[in-house]
């Protein structure tokens, strides 16, 4: 989903500093850390910016690895290959 550039300037400046390292630049939060890794309420999770639905709790699960993991998404995602932080991540 194409977001408008001036909505997209706006969700970003809501942003916490951590919610736009995340996002925008690739960072990671610690495992076992994020205040989603251990929530199980029901409902759909969305991309922070641009609102767009990700994942069903549904399928939600408990990976053990300290992030919040999934068995699939809501619709087909764009996957990147990310070599930072000397892991091999997608």
């Amino acid at each position: 989903m194409k977001m408008d550039k001036d909505k997209k300037e706006q969700a970003l400046k809501n942003l916490s500093r951590e919610e736009y390292a995340s996002t925008q630049k690739a960072a990671t939060d610690f495992p076992f850390m994020g205040k989603y890794d251990n929530f199980y309420e029901k409902g759909i999770y969305v991309d922070v910016v641009s609102g767009e639905p990700l994942f069903s709790s549904l399928d939600k699960y408990d990976s053990g690895c300290g992030w919040p993991s999934f068995t699939k998404p809501i619709k087909k995602l764009d996957y990147h290959r990310d070599q930072s932080h000397n892991m091999d991540r997608t």
